[in-house]
């Protein structure tokens, strides 16, 4: 990953001998410009993606299976190469490596508007995924270069409030552009977004300095991770249709297994390992990343199925129910300097046990709602409100604690590190969550069958094309009442499939708790005798905002 220790304008400042330098003047605004539109198209981008989905699904004619792939080829693709990403803009030059994301996310986006089939889609999403890992650690990367230590948190802060904004608009920019124009243009939004950031680039940025000899780029321990990850998450979605017993599933999950390990193995001899493992003989940073894995597992699973239910089975449209979320965001949004305060005040450990203790409860509270929840405001709203409040009390401490957990000069790569598990959590809780949820949907839905008046081509018809959630196509011939009892039925599955998953969010959540117990050093990262001194001054502040992107 880049480092902050190093950039133009430090080297400016050194030989100017203050911080005024003309470097700053002349291209901050600019730098800063980029980095914010850059990085809200990826950001746009995910929240827009999540609420199409169920649209997507129907117009797609796409299984569960094919739904769950068109968000996880993306998250493969980020979560394989994001480490990468980060490296080869010091070796290749920032500014170089993040217009060039930016290119291939744009032209990826084209492709996935003009995408005539799903399989289409989903490879175009991979596209995306690639060019999202090079664009992602390019957006901070190009501030540090270009930006003093004296004005670099600044930055910072600024990109990180703009990019929280953005992702808070892009669930109901997206659900707009489905119901009044369509699916399509949820990715040909980014177009005049990419052509901006990169006329900023060519006009207005410079390049920055190249070191072709700053370390080798792991190709190795990409491929393992990525063979590794892809066919793990293969062999989870594929089990949900066919079962734990189909050869190319349980060939899928070995394989997987073995590729992770590989990869460990692999990282522990290689010279310039994308993972180094020593970084883990800390206890802290290890329980930091584990309470990630778990918490951001809980909070990805959940969400990417919150959608289906609010469109399938509430009956929201896709603007309300890329609405549902907007307290979410507004509340990180607010309260993140709060939070980021905790630590200076209580030490790590306390905000790290009671946020995700405080989200679980969030989670348990989606268990409540039925398939006729008759309100937002009494249905889901309040697991809303908890889960924000117990997610923004853990991500700022959690930020602070990845950051200070190892010496200064490796606070770049444990940023990336940590990022690249939550990015992962989420790759793994889609393909998980799916799976249980698939079957307590299966289950359920047999059971309710039982009572209903069906023929046997009828109940054959349904056995066939029950891989869609709750996109269920009707059989031929049934009665209206019949029908509407049907609708019920699956209806009713659905949302126990929800709630079976809600009740595992809550499960992970409260187990990234006990983990931030038993692993994170409890004392305050500023000691109390130094009452003027805040998180902010502190040289890492500006890496304090990577948790906040993952929202």
């Amino acid at each position: 990953m880049h480092s902050l220790a190093q950039s133009p304008c430090d080297e400016a400042v050194l030989r100017a001998g203050d911080e005024s330098t003309a470097c700053d003047a002349r291209t901050g605004r600019w730098v800063l410009a980029a980095a914010i539109l850059g990085s809200s198209i990826t950001f746009i981008d995910g929240t827009v993606v999540n609420v199409a989905l169920p649209v997507l699904q129907r117009e797609l004619g796409a299984s569960a299976a094919e739904v769950q792939w068109i968000f996880e080829a993306y998250a493969l693709m980020v979560a394989a190469l994001i480490l990468v990403g980060g490296s080869l803009g010091d070796r290749l030059g920032r500014r170089r490596v993040f217009a060039a994301g930016v290119v291939v996310f744009a032209l990826a986006s084209i492709w996935c508007g003009l995408a005539n089939g799903i399989g289409q889609l989903v490879a175009a999403r991979a596209v995306q995924g690639v060019g999202a890992a090079f664009l992602i650690p390019g957006s901070l990367a190009l501030i540090s270069a270009y930006f003093p230590k004296k004005t670099r948190g600044r930055a910072i802060g600024t990109w990180s409030g703009v990019t929280a904004i953005a992702a808070g608009a892009g669930p109901v920019l997206g659900g707009w552009l489905v119901e009044s124009v369509s699916w399509r243009w949820i990715f040909y939004v980014n177009i005049p977004l990419a052509a901006v950031v990169l006329t900023i680039v060519a006009l207005r940025v410079p390049d920055d300095r190249l070191d072709p000899t700053k370390g080798r780029t792991d190709w190795w321990g990409v491929a393992l991770v990525t063979l590794g990850l892809g066919t793990l998450v293969y062999g989870l979605i594929e089990a949900g249709s066919a079962g734990f017993d189909e050869p190319r599933v349980i060939a899928s999950l070995v394989g997987g297994v073995i590729g992770l390990v590989a990869f460990v193995v692999a990282e522990g001899r290689v010279a310039e390992p994308m993972m180094p493992l020593e970084l883990f003989r800390s206890r802290t940073f290890t329980g930091a990343n584990i309470l990630t894995l778990l918490l951001y597992a809980a909070l990805s699973g959940l969400l990417f199925f919150l959608p289906f239910n609010l469109i399938t089975v509430q009956g929201y449209t896709a603007t309300m129910a890329g609405a549902a979320l907007l307290p979410f965001v507004i509340t990180m949004f607010l309260l993140s300097r709060w939070a980021g305060g905790l630590v200076d005040r209580y030490g790590s450990k306390l905000p790290l046990v009671v946020g995700p203790f405080v989200t679980a409860i969030g989670f348990a509270l989606f268990m409540i709602p039925g398939a006729d929840a008759s309100s937002y405001w009494t249905g889901f709203f309040p697991g809303v409100m908890v889960m924000s409040l117990g997610m923004t009390t853990a991500v700022a401490p959690l930020s602070t604690t990845v950051m200070t957990a190892l010496e200064e000069k490796r606070a770049g790569i444990a940023s990336g590190i940590n990022n690249a598990v939550a990015r992962t959590a989420s790759l793994l809780a889609v393909a998980l969550f799916g799976l249980v949820m698939l079957t307590t949907f299966d289950a359920n839905l047999d059971e309710r069958l039982g009572s209903l008046a069906l023929s046997t081509e009828q109940r054959r018809q349904l056995a066939h094309d029950r891989d869609g959630f709750a996109s269920v196509t009707m059989p031929a011939g049934i009665d209206a009442p019949t029908r509407a009892a049907l609708e019920a039925s699956i209806r009713e599955s659905f949302v126990a499939g929800f709630r079976v998953v809600a009740a595992l969010a809550a499960a992970l959540a409260a187990a990234s708790a006990v983990a931030a117990w038993l692993l994170i050093d409890g004392r305050p990262a500023i000691p109390p005798s130094f009452p003027g001194t805040s998180l902010r001054s502190l040289p890492t502040d500006s890496l304090l905002v990577s948790e906040r992107r993952r929202t």
